[in-house]
């Protein structure tokens, strides 16, 4: 079997190389890049995502990263994203007291956890549905968070005859959403590619979707 190809969005992101070298070791071919012909051809899509919610979504707008992220879901094509690269899959952020507009894939705001220590930075257990395909033999798993941020609640009612997602959940001072599963779009809040063998497992089961 020919392994699939995987873009990973090259806008500017910190932290990408490590993504490519998980998504490599999970059994993908990589390329990193923005160019709008290879990110429509690729087998799946990799938003990735440190810092801040609105410096990443003007970094994204820049490559016209939306409208590549709208094409492929558009066509039922993989997108996964990772951190603030699942951040920015909502209809907004607030940071420090700035609200800036998402994507808009799935309704909800992304705001600060309420914990007495900030950021949530380490490994932690997640509590993921028993039909996840993400975390498929890995739902024991602990995987690694750093961030200050989440979505607190889920929003999303399945519409007619679609699936409903799958929303995976961790708590750092309370529960926020972990990981999505829903259609061709995918995140985790958490990084894989910082995971270990759990990461590299779960990056695997992703490209099996592929």
């Amino acid at each position: 079997m020919t392994a699939p190809s995987v873009v990973v969005l090259d806008y500017g992101s910190g932290n990408v190389h490590s993504a490519v070298k998980a998504l490599e070791a999970a059994g993908a071919r990589v390329e990193l890049t923005a160019d709008r012909d290879a990110v429509m051809a690729a087998d799946g899509l990799l938003v990735p995502g440190v810092g801040a919610f609105a410096a990443v979504m003007g970094a994204l707008d820049a490559v016209r990263g939306p409208e590549l992220i709208e094409r492929r879901l558009a066509g039922d094509r993989k997108v996964l994203g990772i951190c603030v690269g699942m951040q920015v899959m909502f209809e907004r952020g607030v940071e420090r007291g700035v609200e800036t507009e998402g994507l808009g894939e799935w309704p909800g705001v992304v705001e600060e956890l309420h914990a007495p220590v900030l950021p949530h930075m380490g490994w932690n257990t997640v509590s993921a549905p028993d039909d996840s395909a993400l975390f498929a033999g890995i739902r024991e798993e602990r995987f690694y968070f750093v961030h200050s941020y989440a979505a607190r609640s889920w929003d999303l009612d399945p519409i007619g005859a679609f699936r409903h997602p799958r929303v995976t959940w961790s708590e750092h001072g309370e529960p926020f959403v972990a990981a999505v599963e829903n259609g061709p779009l995918s995140a985790t809040q958490f990084h894989p590619e910082k995971s270990g063998e759990a990461g590299i497992r779960l990056l695997g089961n992703w490209l099996e979707t592929l």
